[in-house]
């Protein structure tokens, strides 16, 4: 029913991370102990629990040969009894899940991070041949350039998946049925109407779609054999998404923010073959938007309806869930607690409860005997008592503007005259939010002061602070940054003088245009796989991000047109890379499909043709951010180093040989690199 896309470490012995200099130096500010970046970047010991849909096994990733893999206990087996599933050494499996029928594990991978994700399975019941000691992985889908697409796990038969392909179309996802067994691939429907969702009933039939208009609008639609009826339309600055079908089949869950009179993006319970619309559930307090809807497959009910605010809130809509729920989590006081997965007969949940200063902690519970059974802990070595809370602030941006920010100070030390780290999210139509943070837990052990904001194109808080981000990309949005800089030199936390940025994706351009536009706010920059030449970026993004290129031109600027591309050029750190005089670190991923290398490329030999020094960090094997741990430790290492040498925080020395070895590796001169034509600046 759930609309799933497939958008979808090593085990080292760890060098003492401090010298004894660096031990009394800790001593006498009173910082807690330099914790060591494995301990909270590298592999965790055991996560990503599922249960098997009867609830006689357990699955989790675990290292195998140094690298994340999936494997496989009885429920009830202490976790040295369990076996490796799959041994895929190229690149770590990050998410899995099981089949219906639980006779499959399948998960995605794609090369090098080009997100090209392909679709394998494992039998956890093979017998295995002498000398083997995984079961055999297939790759159900075998395609090569192409991005597949999970739309549909059916409960009806469990031995098939309805996924998309777009191997005819790099922009348009075919619906195809998959069969798990074989591999066989049959065409459900060509897609020529720019359809960029399927819905399916409780019966697991096709029976809504979406369309994206060329217009930027998007519309839902009836799907009746080969026809197919328009009924509910969300214009390019509104939203819409089905979320379920309701118990009688016939109506769907829908959130929505359409119409002047909504902000808040609310569920509405609506009727497709009359356009018939009823309440369901908005934010009773007014704050937020919807977050989620969780159903339950047994009853095809409402189960809670969720809304991110400071932190997570829930409405319960079944009483029983609430009642059970509440048991479990009044014995994990001050955690957050998140279903992550259950049984089929909904009897058996696995529960993680975390916050800013546990990392998680995965439980098991049974609804028939009220037993709670801890599992494990995701990152054990990490001491809640080292580690900082993370609280909430609001400031006033440049327009009067409210921001909401997360603020994570330093333990042991008066949170006066600090040096600060601005990180800024990705996206930027996404959000920061509460829990446990690693990044904020690495930079604050090392004494800075870490402040997230979510600035203006920020999710989750109504159309309007999400729209007003519309166009100002370097302008208002980085006022928001900008702004929180000030807020922290008012109440007295930063020192003006020690203030960086470091960010990835959307979070690496407003670190570029940070330290371009406003060259004396900052005094170190970390851009991380960072766009810099917004006409690059939007000539380069991948054909499967059709459906949202419309809405991308009007929330940043049109290409086609003289204007759109003269305000992109302004909005293009590149552009006033005559103005950086802060310290760069440029992180970037070779394979990346969302942020070309280019864009590296550029603002490194902008800087270098200045001969203004600039470090360069590129990764053969990656992406849109480091998967592997090896390289994202490495890129750790080089990055608190080079905060250290320009802020003043504490950094550790030590790293494993591996990651000694991988950061020469990937440490770049700028004097190598070479811009092709194409990506020179226009």
């Amino acid at each position: 029913m759930k609309h799933l896309l497939l958008c979808l470490g090593l085990l080292l012995t760890l060098a003492t991370p401090q010298s004894g200099f660096a031990q009394a130096a800790a001593k006498a500010s009173q910082l807690p102990p330099l914790i060591d970046r494995e301990l909270l970047f590298g592999d965790p010991e055991i996560s990503g629990a599922q249960l098997s849909p009867d609830g006689k096994f357990l699955s989790f990733i675990k290292p195998y040969n140094g690298t994340r893999n999936i494997w496989v206990k009885g429920l009830n087996e202490p976790f040295d009894k369990a076996r490796p599933m799959t041994n895929d050494q190229a690149r770590p499996v990050r998410g899995y899940f099981w089949s219906r029928d639980g006779k499959y594990l399948l998960y995605s991978q794609d090369k090098g991070g080009d997100e090209n994700f392909n679709i394998y399975a494992v039998n956890p019941a093979e017998t295995l041949p002498a000398g083997q000691a995984v079961p055999t992985a297939r790759d159900l889908t075998g395609l090569k350039g192409v991005r597949v697409q999970i739309y549909n796990v059916p409960l009806t038969d469990p031995n098939t998946l309805f996924i998309g392909l777009n191997d005819r179309d790099k922009a348009w996802h075919d619906l195809y049925k998959l069969n798990l067994t074989n591999g066989e691939k049959t065409l459900v429907r060509q897609n020529t109407d720019r359809l960029g969702a399927w819905e399916f009933d409780w019966n697991d039939q096709l029976r809504v779609a979406s369309r994206s208009n060329p217009d930027g609008s998007t519309e839902w639609l009836r799907v009746e054999g080969d026809k197919m009826t328009p009924f509910y339309k969300t214009s390019i600055d509104e939203q819409s998404n089905v979320f379920s079908f309701a118990k009688d089949n016939k109506r769907v869950y829908m959130l929505t923010n359409k119409g002047d009179g909504r902000n808040l993006s609310e569920i509405v319970l609506l009727d497709p073959a009359t356009g018939k619309e009823e309440p369901f559930q908005a934010d009773p307090l007014k704050r937020v938007d919807v977050g989620s809807l969780a159903m339950s497959e047994k009853t095809h009910e409402p189960v809670y309806v969720s809304f991110e605010d400071d932190r997570m809130r829930r409405e319960w809509k079944d009483k029983a869930f609430e009642k059970d729920f509440k048991t479990a989590s009044a014995k994990l006081t001050g955690l957050d607690v998140y279903p992550v997965s259950n049984t089929t007969d909904e009897r058996l949940w696995l529960l993680s409860a975390n916050s800013a200063t546990q990392p998680g902690v995965v439980y098991l519970f049974d609804r028939q005997t009220k037993q709670l059974t801890k599992q494990y802990e995701l990152r054990p070595q990490l001491k809640p008592a080292d580690l900082a809370e993370m609280k909430v602030v609001r400031y006033k941006s440049s327009d009067g503007l409210e921001i909401p920010a997360y603020l994570t100070l330093p333990k042991g030390v008066p949170a006066k005259n600090l040096p600060v780290i601005i990180m800024p999210h990705g996206g930027p139509w996404a959000r920061s939010s509460y829990g446990f943070n690693p990044q904020h837990q690495f930079l604050a052990n090392r004494g800075y002061a870490v402040l997230s904001p979510n600035f203006r194109a920020s999710t989750g808080y109504g159309k309007k602070f999400l729209n007003s981000g519309n166009g100002e990309w370097g302008r208002k949005m980085q006022d928001d940054l900008t702004w929180g800089v000030k807020y922290l030199i008012k109440e007295g936390i930063a020192d003006p003088k020690k203030v960086g940025i470091m960010g990835g994706s959307y979070g690496g351009y407003a670190t570029l245009a940070g330290v371009a536009f406003t060259p004396d706010v900052y005094s170190a920059g970390v851009a991380i796989v960072a766009p810099s030449n917004l006409m690059t970026l939007l000539n380069a993004i991948p054909p499967y991000w059709e459906a949202g290129r419309k809405q991308m031109y009007a929330r940043m600027a049109d290409p086609g047109t003289e204007a759109g591309r003269a305000e992109l050029a302004r909005m293009s750190p590149l552009t006033a890379a005559d103005k950086i005089k802060t310290p760069l670190l440029v992180v970037q991923g070779a394979n990346d499909p969302r942020v070309n290398k280019a864009e590296a490329d550029q603002i490194v030999v902008a800087l270098r043709d200045r001969n203004y020094p600039v470090q360069y960090l590129l990764a053969p094997d990656e992406g849109h951010g480091f998967a592997r741990p090896v390289n994202n430790m490495a890129m750790l290492a080089a990055s608190e180093k080079f905060l250290s040498t320009h802020l003043g925080g504490r950094f550790q020395e030590s790293m494993t040989p591996a990651v000694a070895k991988r950061l020469q590796e990937i440490t770049v001169d700028p004097k190598t690199v070479t811009l092709v034509k194409e990506t020179a600046v226009k």
